[in-house]
């Protein structure tokens, strides 16, 4: 070695001494320290970067050969936060930069790309905003680009097509949108593409077939549409393809056959169609295809060796479960997913000799046929699900021998006979769900030896017995359903030592007993539903240790005494109560559970009043303290409670007004405070509930007029105001409440005529009465049009005239009752089929089913009012006495003409001496006189004959008036 060599490396060694002693004054050292100011460090990890230490020893940098460049720098998994300062730009010899798995926010400066020897940059992982920068295409030596798993917005820059070292682009789980940038297809030397969990959108661009090297293709979880690209089949180096969960369609291609190193192919959650392609068989490699959640139809034609995991679940597959899958050179099989589709048949034999399976899954299809006696044979499954299909015949005993069985689905089926006690074998079952079948018998008591259990589901069979007094055994029981079978006995006190029980169903059974003071123990408790059985007895006190229940349903048992030890949690959501014989007050502590939405108290003794605590129930939807002993009056503190939609109070002995601001429960919509003794008037605020189906508050002591807002109630089906002391006439904006189905007014003191207006209520059907008023005039014709309604009642009213023949077209009326009114005439023909009885008290009806009504009354009766019938009376009257008159006028002119020749011809006297003596009767004084007068005049014209040709034509004329005028 030369001399000026061993002087460079004296001197090389002296600064590498003192760089380590005196610290390091170097411009990357600065920048570093710098960059350190904009970050937040809380686990120390910068703690050793300083001035005084040397830079090649700070934690996380790697410095060059020549010890006074940094070439290398990572901090994964620091704890950092803060942003990513411009000034890294400043490190130029920088070549691997890894920040990932930090908490750093802010964007990704555009700087970065003046680090020309970068060859990896990994950013995945914080919470970076903003776009890609397009300088990042500058960054020519870069091989592996991750910086997903971030808040990166944006379209993917077309730029990063100029990085044509990249091996490998992760930008998954981020939020970009847009397309796959056709330019993706210049990495040429890329081997890995992760851009899952996006929004990008588009079509997969056919030049993604450049990517010769690309073993891994993931963008599932996007928008892409279109179809597969079929150049997809030229990565021939593809191991991994997943384009799942976006919305492919068309068909597959079969081009993917080409993919002969392909293990992995997921298409599942898209809407490809058409048969599965027969060139998926040439995959050799493929262990795992997962083509579940498509649009896919045919058979299934796979007949791939060594595959471990078929998943072709909701598809719309057809024909039978394979039998080749296990066949052959196939016993790697572990999972078979073919749910939800159109597979009919039995389980194929062959499919037993699967047994590698871990996994099977048949559920949701037509499959028949009993279960196969040697179901064990799959000796190492884990997962059995054959729910909601066809299957009958009996649960095998063979099951027991399934020895690493842990879930166990035979629900919605037609299995029927008992639970074989071989069951008791299944030490690691966990889920065991037998509900919604035929089964019956007892439950065998070696169940309760599978202590792995933690859910049991055995809902809607016949099982009968009592439930095992060893329950307690199973500690780690979760779920127990029962419901809806024939058990009968007590609840078994052991029960209380399944204390990780959260849900508890019982009912529908026949239970009797009192509640064992155990379930103390149950701590964990959300949910109870011991409803419809023949429990009885008062709760134990120490249930008010449950702080956990949130579901509560012991309705329609015998229980009694107080229901306080079921207030102990706050965390209440439904309690329901009814139909037993609870007494004593509503314990004001339930105003606790501040989440309630249903409360049901009803059918019990409860007495006292409503607490006004309630009124902090904002949750509640559902309140029923209806058939009790409660008084006093609403509570205007329930005010409050502004997502009530069911409020019944009926049968009980609230007093007061009605309250107006119900109106202002929006969302109210059944409103029942029937059978009370509520009084005033009916409030007019009403009208604003205009979600209202229901309003009943019938049997109080309401007064005043049917307030006309109730027509505001569009959405009402049933109007019950009955038996009240409501007067006024019936609002005619009831016409607006076109939904309702049931109208009773009865047993009110109302006035006024029927509005026709009612005849538009089309959707009217179970009840239309009206009885037991003083209602008047006539039937309107227009409730002919209430071609639903099935039952009509205007009994007791003061209704006059004819039944309309329009209501003998109402099709649908079975009860008719149109008793003690005024009603005549005759009955529509449609009404025969009523019993007589149901028009009593109305004396002029006829007709059948009553007595027929005569020929010529039927006649006018049928058309004519009595007004009209009293007016043809009087003409007939008339024109017969005008005929009469007439004939005596005609008979009149005939005698005097007569008279008058005779006179003329026996003594020569002249019409002038007739005409002074006419003109001195007619103009007389004398009343007597005129008599006499008129009296002679008329002797005279009858005696006398004369010829007609001699007569005058004015004379007898004259005298007929005269005549006329006699008083």
């Amino acid at each position: 070695m030369g001399l000026i060599q061993r002087y460079n490396m004296l001197l090389f060694l002296l600064l590498l001494v003192m760089g380590f002693i005196h610290g390091d004054t170097s411009k990357d050292s600065q920048w570093l320290l710098s960059i350190k100011t904009k970050l937040i460090d809380p686990q120390g990890v910068l703690d050793n970067w300083s001035s005084k230490v040397n830079i090649c020893s700070w934690n996380g940098v790697k410095c060059s050969v020549s010890l006074n460049q940094v070439v290398g720098l990572n901090l994964s998994n620091s704890g950092l936060s803060g942003s990513i300062s411009s000034e890294f730009s400043n490190l130029v010899s920088l070549q691997i930069l890894d920040l990932s798995l930090n908490f750093l926010t802010g964007i990704i400066p555009s700087e970065l790309a003046q680090l020309q020897n970068l060859t990896e940059l990994h950013l995945y992982t914080n919470s970076l905003s903003g776009e890609i920068p397009r300088e990042i295409g500058l960054l020519k030596k870069l091989q592996v680009l991750r910086i997903g798993d971030n808040l990166l917005s944006g379209e993917i820059t077309s730029t990063i097509g100029n990085l044509s070292d990249l091996r490998v682009l992760g930008l998954g789980y981020c939020q970009l949108n847009g397309s796959i940038p056709v330019e993706i297809g210049n990495l040429m030397n890329l081997k890995s593409l992760n851009l899952q969990k996006n929004s990008l959108s588009g079509y997969t661009p056919q030049e993604i077939g450049n990517c010769k090297q690309l073993q891994l293709f993931s963008v599932e979880n996007n928008n892409l549409q279109g179809r597969i690209p079929a150049s997809i089949g030229k990565l021939e180096a593809l191991e991994i393809l997943n384009l799942s969960n976006n919305t492919l369609s068309g068909s597959i291609p079969v081009e993917l056959g080409d993919l002969s190193n392909l293990n992995y192919l997921s298409l599942l959650g898209n809407r490809l169609n058409g048969e599965i392609p027969l060139e998926l068989n040439q995959l050799n490699q493929l262990r795992t295809l997962d083509l579940s959640r498509n649009n896919l139809s045919g058979s299934i034609r796979i007949f791939v060796e060594n595959i471990e995991s078929l998943v072709l679940a909701d598809n719309f597959l057809t024909g039978e479960v394979p039998r080749h899958l296990c066949m052959g050179n196939s016993p790697n099989l572990r999972k078979l997913f073919l749910a939800r589709n159109k597979l009919s048949g039995g389980i194929p034999n062959e499919l037993l000799n699967c047994s590698s399976l871990r996994q099977l899954d048949l559920s949701d299809n037509d499959l028949t046929g009993e279960l196969p006696s040697n179901i064990d044979n799959l000796e190492n499954l884990t997962d059995l699900l054959l729910n909601n299909n066809s299957f009958t015949g009996i649960l095998p005993a063979q099951i027991g021998s399934l020895s690493n069985l842990e879930s166990l689905f035979l629900f919605h089926n037609s299995l029927t006979g008992s639970i074989p006690a071989e069951i008791g074998k299944l030490q690691r079952l966990s889920l065991l769900y037998l509900y919604e079948n035929q089964m019956s018998g007892t439950i065998p008591l070696e169940l309760m030896n599978c202590s792995s259990l933690t859910e049991i589901d055995f809902f809607g069979n016949h099982f009968s017995g009592s439930i095992p007094s060893t329950v307690g055994k199973l500690k780690n029981l979760v779920l127990l359903q029962l419901r809806q079978n024939d058990l009968s006995g007590p609840i078994p006190p052991s029960l209380g030592y399944c204390k990780n029980l959260r849900s508890l169903a019982l009912a529908d059974n026949n239970l009797s007993g009192t509640l064992p003071v155990t379930l103390k123990f149950l701590t964990d408790l959300t949910l109870v539903t011991l409803y419809n059985n023949s429990l009885q007895g008062p709760l134990p006190e120490a249930l008010f240790l449950l702080k956990n229940l949130t579901v509560i349903n012991i309705s329609h048992n015998k229980f009694t005494g107080s229901i306080y030890p079921l207030s102990g949690s706050n965390s209440l959501i439904v309690m329901d109560l009814t139909n037993n014989s609870f007494s004593g007050p509503i314990p004001t502590r339930l105003a606790e559970s501040k989440g309630l939405i249903r409360l049901r108290l009803g059918e019990n003794f409860l007495n006292g009043k409503i607490p006004p605590e309630f009124g902090a129930l904002t949750e509640l939807s559902f309140l029923d303290l209806s058939s009790n002993n409660l008084t006093g009056d609403i509570p205007i503190q329930l005010s409050k409670c502004k997502k009530l939609e069911h409020f019944t109070l009926q049968n009980n002995n609230f007093v007061g007004i009605i309250p107006s601001w119900l109106g202002s429960l929006q969302s109210l919509g059944e409103l029942d405070l029937s059978s009370n003794k509520f009084h005033g008037q009916v409030p007019s605020e009403l009208g604003n509930c205009s979600r209202l189906l229901k309003l009943s508050l019938s049997d109080n002591n309401l007064s005043g007029d049917i307030p006309l807002e109730i027509g505001n109630l569009s959405s009402l089906n049933v109007l019950n105001l009955q038996r009240n002391n409501l007067s006024g006439s019936i609002p005619a904006t009831i016409q607006q409440c076109t939904k309702l189905y049931m109208l009773r007014l009865s047993e009110n003191s109302l006035v006024g005529e029927i509005p026709s207006e009612l005849g538009e209520l089309n959707d009217l059907q179970e009840m239309l009465d009206l009885s037991s008023n003083s209602l008047s005039g006539e039937i309107p014709s227009s409730l002919g049009n209430l071609i639903k309604l099935e039952r009509l009642n205007l009994s007791f009213n003061q209704l006059q005239g004819d039944v309309p023949s329009s209501l003998g077209t109402l099709t649908s009326l079975h009860v008719l009752n149109l008793t003690n009114n005024r009603l005549q005439g005759e009955l529509p023909s449609g009404f025969s089929q009523f019993p007589p009885n149901s028009f009593l008290g109305n004396d002029k009806l006829c007709g059948a089913p009553l007595s027929p009504c005569s020929r010529s009354m039927g006649l006018v009766r049928k058309s004519l009012s009595d007004t009209a019938v009293a007016g043809i009376v009087v003409a007939i009257v008339f024109t017969s006495t005008m005929i009469c008159l007439t004939m005596l006028y005609i008979m009149l002119r005939i005698w005097c003409n007569w008279r008058r020749v005779s006179i003329s011809n026996s003594d020569g006297s002249t019409g002038d001496e007739f005409k002074k003596g006419e003109d001195k009767w007619v103009y007389g004084n004398d009343h007597q006189k005129k008599i006499h007068g008129e009296y002679w005049k008329v002797l005279n014209c009858m005696n006398v004959l004369a010829s007609p040709e001699q007569v005058s034509s004015n004379t007898c004329i004259f005298q007929l008036k005269a005549n006329n005028n006699v008083v």
